[in-house]
């Protein structure tokens, strides 16, 4: 995750005020990822239809205008974030047209919501899609995304500065989101599979519950730091924990004998395509 100067203007060129179109849990999470980056709460809005967490969000993000509305908070904003359900996205977008600047840049992160889709929605707009994941609410997620027909390289550095600051961010093609989304789009969910399969192993071998957790979530967020700051891949790293005839051979052992391997490939294989599936045109 990129620091933004201390000067938050300067770091997002062109851009003076943001809002965000939905204040659930991914909407929220950008905007105070935004806000611990530097930038100032009265360049921030965000919309969000349901009056008890409007006044929820008045509470939590402190000086940032909350609007019942996407007509309400979109007028001044040099972007647009689309953090919606994924079936509200036409609806939101279309309320948002009559005021939405020109020039303004949508970046969207709903699901499955082509660029097809949302260029049809802000015709003349230049838009983004991402495909963020859960750890993004705790500063932490990965993303990637991609641009429209209309979208600059200076576009795709504002979407990128933006979402940086609430984890990594990656360009891609839009063609490659679906794979993005097979494997840390749901990535989550298979470390968390794991997680509770080795708690489950450490209660079977005699530790109790709530060591076996605490041991299981050190270890993982230990090598999760291990891969992303070490320098090293994950294979050299594998191979230096591996000692010839040791105990964590013979733990490597069982899982390739019970082929692991292959069935995070076909995890993330069937993930990517009931992506696809999702992402296809109704007819």
């Amino acid at each position: 995750m990129r620091a933004f100067a201390d000067d938050a203007a300067n770091s997002l060129p062109g851009v003076e005020h943001i809002a965000v179109l939905g204040g659930g849990r991914m909407g929220t999470a950008l905007i105070a990822g935004l806000l611990a980056a530097g930038v100032d709460a009265d360049r921030l809005a965000v919309a969000e239809a349901d009056a008890g967490r409007r006044r929820a969000l008045e509470d939590e993000l402190a000086g940032v205008r909350v609007g019942p509305s996407a007509s309400w908070v979109v007028g001044d904003a040099d972007v647009v974030i689309v953090a919606v359900k994924p079936a509200d996205v036409a609806d939101v977008l279309e309320g948002a047209l009559s005021v939405l600047a020109p020039d303004a840049l949508v970046l969207s992160i709903a699901a499955g919501v082509s660029i097809a889709e949302l260029e049809a929605a802000v015709p003349g707009r230049p838009v983004v899609r991402a495909m963020p994941n859960t750890p993004a609410l705790v500063g932490h997620g990965a993303a990637a995304l991609a641009g429209g027909t209309l979208t600059t390289d200076a576009h795709l550095e504002t979407a990128t500065r933006l979402l940086d600051a609430v984890g990594t961010v990656v360009v891609v093609p839009e063609t490659l989101l679906d794979a993005v989304t097979g494997l840390s789009g749901s990535g989550p969910a298979y470390v968390f599979f794991l997680a509770e399969a080795m708690i489950e192993a450490g209660v079977l071998n005699g530790l109790p519950r709530g060591v076996a957790s605490t041991l299981v979530h050190a270890t993982i967020r230990g090598a999760g730091v291990m891969l992303t700051d070490s320098g090293e891949t994950a294979e050299q790293l594998r191979a230096a924990v591996t000692s010839p005839g040791g105990t964590t051979a013979a733990g490597l052992r069982a899982l390739e004998s019970h082929s692991v391997r292959a069935a995070v490939l076909d995890a993330v294989s069937a993930a990517a395509d009931r992506s696809r599936e999702l992402g296809a045109p109704k007819r």
